[in-house]
């Protein structure tokens, strides 16, 4: 099992996106996000096909944070079921990799920052 993880995340609003986005960040759930869009989504949602403008967010972090990070997103996020998607980083440099370490790990006092939302 890999160390990281991407985390792919879909959302209706700009702005909403943004404040996953920050909150996840500020708990240090996650070292960086991107907001990519607006894109796109066709999907079938209760017998339906339906289309949508969304925004999608692409989460790093490790693995033994993405738990906590999913059920941040599920409480957080305006959809009945939204998109929580991990992909495992099967690589990349490792200056990177440490990175996502330091930023995801809890503060020097032991302490968790506040998620902020």
């Amino acid at each position: 099992m890999s160390e990281y993880v991407q985390v792919q995340v879909a959302v209706d609003e700009r702005a909403k996106a943004a404040e996953l986005a920050a909150s996840a960040v500020r708990a240090r759930l996650a070292a960086c996000v991107q907001i990519v869009g607006p894109v796109t989504s066709v999907f079938r949602w209760k017998g339906e096909v339906e289309t949508a403008e969304e925004y999608l967010l692409l989460i790093k972090t490790t693995q033994e944070r993405s738990g906590e990070l999913s059920e941040h997103i599920r409480r957080a996020h305006p959809y009945e079921t939204p998109e929580i998607i991990l992909l495992p980083v099967e690589g990349g440099l490792p200056a990177y990799l440490r990175w996502i370490d330091e930023e995801t790990s809890p503060d020097p006092e032991g302490q968790e920052r506040a998620t902020g939302g």
